[in-house]
């Protein structure tokens, strides 16, 4: 177990990120895609102070990704569309995260104009829309992964997964990305099932 960061996206409700910021995660996702069942369409009553803040996007215009990550002070810009290297050169140096969708080895070429460009990128399993889709991908294909990039591994991982997150070791694994299998409903989490998880992967006790 190599890595540090655990993120938890698809945040909403102010009192359910209050109480999944206090499990001492690292990163906290907000969606601003609006198809998503996610979306953030107004600030939330509350907004995390100890995580950094991660707004996803896709395909978004950039003058409206810079004004939502100030307005919502981000951290991280997450991107999960088609967006180009010139379309991060554009962000003008915000801390960004490139999502790919993978399902195969060829699926990682598509990485390579991006690494060293962006803070890190996201591994997600490859679906017919943007984001999420509750499945997870065979994470043997990131043996073939040899970038200079740290990544963030995400696609359908859940509460039965505690040992597979922790025995799991790549390099450049920087960290895990927690959202609909820890639901109740879509952008509410069920805290207590995600405190026990984080307690086993990180094997230590949380307030």
């Amino acid at each position: 177990m190599n890595y540090e960061l655990i993120k938890v996206c698809g945040m909403r409700e102010a009192e359910n990120i209050r109480e999944v910021e206090a499990l001492s995660i690292d990163l906290m996702g907000f969606i601003f895609w609006p198809k998503s069942k996610r979306y953030v369409s107004e600030k939330p009553a509350y907004m995390p102070q100890k995580c950094k803040r991660v707004g996803v996007f896709v395909d978004e215009d950039i003058d409206q990704v810079k004004r939502i990550a100030e307005d919502f002070a981000l951290d991280f810009i997450q991107l999960h569309g088609s967006e180009s290297p010139a379309y991060i050169f554009q962000l003008g140096g915000l801390h960004v995260i490139k999502a790919f969708n993978i399902a195969t080895a060829e699926d990682l070429e598509l990485t390579k104009p991006y690494d060293g460009l962006v803070d890190y990128f996201l591994f997600d399993t490859k679906a017919t829309l943007p984001g999420g889709s509750g499945q997870q991908f065979d994470w043997n294909v990131l043996e073939a992964y040899n970038g200079a990039t740290p990544f963030l591994l995400s696609g359908g991982i859940g509460p039965d997964d505690a040992e597979r997150v922790k025995s799991y070791y790549h390099p450049k694994c920087a960290g895990f990305d927690l959202n609909s299998r820890f639901e109740i409903a879509p952008g509410l989490k069920d805290v207590n099932t995600m405190r026990s998880f984080i307690r086993e992967i990180r094997v230590q006790e949380i307030e």
